[in-house]
């Protein structure tokens, strides 16, 4: 049937079940593209928590070597010790800093899902604007 003879009740129906396959496809995009943004931070997780139980034992024994060569070159070694644990603190306060915004709801949104609905939402004010001046011209 050609689009000047349908009638408006056909169209509704046609609009609306656009409208439902639409929003069941972007419910699936959404779903997808979360599932991806989980595994990210999870894998990441692991990753970090796993380095950091390995890098522990390492650190430690630095940091103690370089207390040890602060006092062989005549520092008191409680100087020695205050000096390597307080430049220890800043990095590692530095570090979780940068990392905590990592974790940021901001960088786990689904933005090409977000995205794509905006673009589907001026579609659908489009088409609607078109069958209203369709329908008043004929």
């Amino acid at each position: 049937m050609p689009p000047s003879e349908r009638s408006i009740p056909a169209i509704l129906t046609d609009v609306l079940t656009d409208f439902a396959t639409l929003l069941r496809k972007e419910s699936q995009l959404a779903r997808t593209e979360l599932s991806e943004k989980l595994s990210q931070l999870a894998l990441g997780l692991g990753l970090v928590i796993g380095g950091a139980v390995l890098i522990m034992p390492g650190l430690v024994i630095l940091l103690q070597a370089g207390v040890t060569a602060l006092e062989n070159v005549g520092v008191a070694p409680h100087w020695s010790a205050l000096a390597v644990g307080g430049a220890t603190l800043i990095v590692g306060l530095i570090l979780i800093g940068v990392g905590a915004t990592r974790f940021k709801a901001r960088n786990l949104m689904p933005a090409k899902t977000v995205q794509q609905i905006k673009e589907d939402a001026d579609v659908v004010k489009r088409q609607g604007r078109q069958n209203h001046e369709h329908q008043r011209a004929a």
